[in-house]
């Protein structure tokens, strides 16, 4: 339309804007501190961003009436600030601070293993074992290492490697290191460590050079070595044990022995080719010059020492064996030993040529000894004595020993591989008359007479153990006589437990299952014994007994029920087996232990 004024529009109401947004969360890669050199520069930097591009960029918002929408433009400085700031958001920029913060990862992971170790420490600290003395660990490995029968125990290695503490603790203990071992499968240098680490203590010393297959010859040099090595601590010795090939040998290795040894209890002397004859025929001087005043402990075998009375006076054990032909000792040098021996426990000979009966046996002595006395044929009362073994001794020369003894306390007697024991039994039977308390008596490969056999079992009510072995004067009545009370009044040997027949032919089975069927208690009918009906005590059960069934329980439970509860039986059979399966099997049915084994021949 022509003429018509043009009008302009009528502006809009303002309509307030309000901006919202979170101070105090900035962007997640706006780390002023790190990137950012200078604090007024980025806060110049925000400035220009909020007034370049508003609300836009800051979150949530909404828009004010009071001012109409702008669109945002951005500025070429704001551009380049920002290009600045995401070069220092760079790639190596982040592998560099990954770095740092796995090498502070792996430190506090070290720091805390080490913690862990710590702790663990703390922890096994507080167990009973690592709270104990020293002094108390100490006696606990005393009694392991020192109470084994092995010489050289690997239980004090193993000790050292459990841990330091007790590795110290067994460095710092010189007992522990007292046992010395040397000789043909011992080193010198473990002998010369033992030595230095037990310190001043008394040493229990073994020389063993015992000819091996793989170790080849013993040398002479090597002994010797061995015994100057040795010879620097005799004074500590307390026992000493020594096993040498031969007699030379033997002598040249106690030659170092001249030192006096006041700690010595225990001497052992074993040469091991006794048979060999050579003009060793007496020490070379005396042991230990003679001063070895605590020695209770003598066991020689083959070693002519003289026959000197000051190395067998005051012994509790004497031992001798391995003397043939003239250098055997005859029996006057016996009693003598005997004689200065008053406290002797054990006495013991073994593989010795007898003397020659009816004829004078004082040749024998070495020269300058004294003449055997009229006093020699006096009593020798040995009140301590209570094992006396006679082993291949002669019979000459035991009958001559054992008539002017004396033994009260008399315990266990072996009678082996000799001709004649009947007159041995005889002197039992005559000490039983006054006190023998025997408890176990072994006859091997030897005659005697069954009747003076039966007289001194008579005689010997605490006897425990019988062992007849490869004897043949063992017939049927000897079982008889034990499977009866004699005169209807007490049993033969009433504590006989065991029994042991090896290689006897001369009894039958009938005589030894009577003695096994004496010996069971009443209505017994199989091992174990049969329970008691009701539970009556010993004085009721008295009061209601007739005479005749007292005197029979009585008669049983002497012996019967200890028997057939503690009986060992052990029957070796020979080739052509007297004892069959079937018979050992009754045996089983009443005696706890039954061994029968079948003898075998050279070709078995």
């Amino acid at each position: 339309m022509p003429g018509a004024p043009v009008v302009a529009p009528s502006p809009r109401p303002s309509v307030p804007f309000t901006w919202t947004f979170d101070a105090h969360s900035p962007p997640p890669y706006d780390e002023p501190d790190t990137f950012a050199p200078d604090t007024k520069e980025n806060e110049s930097e925000e400035e220009e961003e909020e007034v370049a591009c508003g609300s836009f960029y800051r979150g949530a918002s909404l828009f004010s009436q009071s001012e109409p929408i702008r669109i945002p433009v951005v500025d070429p400085a704001t551009r380049s600030a920002g290009s600045s700031r995401s070069s220092n958001l760079s790639i190596p920029h982040l592998r560099e601070a990954l770095n740092s913060l796995e090498s502070k990862m792996a430190t506090l992971l070290s720091e805390r293993d080490e913690i862990e170790s710590r702790l663990e420490q703390a922890v096994r600290l507080q167990s009973p074992v690592h709270r104990l003395p020293n002094e108390l660990l100490a006696s606990i490995f005393i009694i392991g290492v020192l109470n084994v029968e092995e010489e050289d125990s690997l239980t004090l290695n193993a000790l050292m490697l459990v841990c330091r503490h007790w590795k110290d603790v067994v460095l710092c203990t010189p007992i522990l290191w007292s046992r010395i071992v040397a000789g043909t499968r011992h080193s010198l240098d473990k002998a010369r460590r033992k030595l230095e680490r037990s310190q001043s203590v008394p040493l229990h010393v073994l020389v063993d050079f015992s000819p091996r297959m793989e170790h080849g010859t013993v040398t002479t040099e090597s002994i010797m070595n061995t015994m100057d090595l040795l010879c620097s601590s005799i004074w500590r010795w307390k026992s000493l044990r020594l096993t040498i090939p031969n007699r030379p040998q033997a002598h040249a290795a106690l030659s170092r022995c001249k030192e006096d040894a006041p700690l010595l209890e225990t001497l052992n002397i074993h040469i091991l080719h006794s048979m060999q004859e050579d003009h060793y025929s007496h020490a070379p001087l005396p042991l230990f010059s003679g001063r070895i005043p605590r020695l209770s402990s003598c066991s020689i075998t083959s070693f002519n020492f003289g026959w000197d009375q000051k190395l067998v006076t005051g012994l509790r054990i004497l031992k001798l064996g391995g003397y043939w032909n003239g250098f055997s000792p005859s029996v006057e040098i016996l009693l003598r030993m005997l004689r200065e021996c008053p406290k002797l426990e054990v006495f013991a000979l073994r593989n010795m040529s007898d003397i020659e009966a009816g004829c004078a046996t004082i040749d024998n002595i070495p020269d300058g000894s004294d003449k055997p006395m009229r006093s020699d044929s006096k009593t020798i009362h040995l009140p301590r004595l209570t094992h006396l073994s006679f082993y291949y001794s002669g019979i000459a020369r035991t009958q001559g020993i054992m008539r002017l003894l004396s033994l009260p306390v008399l315990e266990r007697v072996e009678m082996c591989f000799l001709d004649d024991v009947s007159p041995v039994i005889e002197h039992l039977r005559r000490q039983s008359l006054t006190s023998l308390p025997l408890r176990q008596l072994r006859i091997e490969s030897s005659f005697f007479s069954e009747l003076k056999l039966v007289r001194l079992l008579h005689r010997l009510p605490s006897l425990t153990s019988l062992e007849l072995v490869d004897v043949e004067d063992a017939s049927p009545h000897l079982f008889k006589s034990m499977s009866a009370p004699a005169g209807a009044s007490t049993w033969i040997c009433p504590k006989l437990n065991t029994l042991i027949l090896e290689g006897c032919t001369g009894f039958d089975w009938d005589s030894l299952r009577s003695f096994v069927e004496s010996r069971l208690p009443a209505h017994s009918r199989a091992y174990p014994t049969q329970q008691r009906a009701t539970p009556m005590s010993t004085a009721s059960q008295q009061a209601f007994m007739t005479p005749e069934q007292y005197h029979a329980s009585a008669l049983s439970t002497s012996s019967a029920s200890e028997f057939a509860a503690r009986a060992h039986i052990l029957a070796h059979a020979p080739v052509t087996p007297a004892v069959t399966k079937e018979m050992v099997q009754w045996l089983r049915m009443y005696v706890s232990d039954v061994k029968c084994e079948t003898a075998k021949t050279v070709w078995a």
